[in-house]
């Protein structure tokens, strides 16, 4: 009844591309400064966030995006050029926001999309959905979205506990290191979608 193949196969797709252990940085320097019962609730919106998007592409991602008439390398691209424009700033300092929003705008946006709920994720669902044939298969590959999208709230609520070891001085440091990172990441992906353009050109 439940095809594990499938289940693997894609839960350590997305393990790979939305890469728990690396987003780990990111969220602490996103949500420093916060109380820690406001972090824990940024968490579990993010991944929520990340998992209704998620949800919405499996089963309808194809359409939408025909309907748009959007390819996959542009999404990449835009994508891509929302997160270096947040790389930038984390790089910078520049991190603060209006203090109204600022809490509903990082669990949204970069840590439910594009960080978690990035193009590479989206394409992989998409593509799963498309390829699962037969109740078996569908079970396996909506239970392999769900169980990345716990292994990511479980990665993220558990991180804080390293933020009260490293104080101040340390969340600064982590704040750059993830604003290189997340730099890097941004220039691959612009970089793989300008490549999928030009291949299909």
């Amino acid at each position: 009844m439940f095809d594990f193949a499938v289940f693997g196969s894609l839960f350590l797709t997305l393990f790979v591309i939305m890469d728990p252990p690396g987003i780990t940085p990111i969220f602490l320097a996103l949500t420093s400064g916060r109380p820690v019962k406001v972090q824990r609730a940024m968490a579990w919106q993010a991944v929520a966030v990340a998992f209704g998007v998620i949800a919405v592409f499996g089963l309808l991602g194809q359409q939408i995006l025909d309907y748009l008439h959007v390819s996959i390398p542009a999404l990449m691209i835009a994508g891509g050029l929302l997160l270096l424009l947040i790389a930038l700033d984390l790089l910078t300092g520049k991190t603060d926001e209006p203090q109204q929003t600022k809490d509903v705008n990082v669990a949204l946006v970069p840590l439910g999309m594009p960080l978690l709920a990035g193009p590479g994720a989206i394409v992989s669902v998409i593509l799963a959905v498309q390829h699962a044939d037969g109740v078996s298969a569908q079970l396996s590959v909506w239970a392999a979205i769900v169980a990345m999208h716990v292994v990511l709230w479980l990665t993220m609520r558990y991180s804080l506990l390293i933020i009260r070891l490293i104080k101040d001085g340390g969340v600064v440091l982590v704040t750059r290191l993830a604003g290189m990172m997340l730099s890097a990441i941004a220039v691959q992906q612009i970089i793989n979608g300008v490549t999928q353009v030009i291949q299909g050109a």
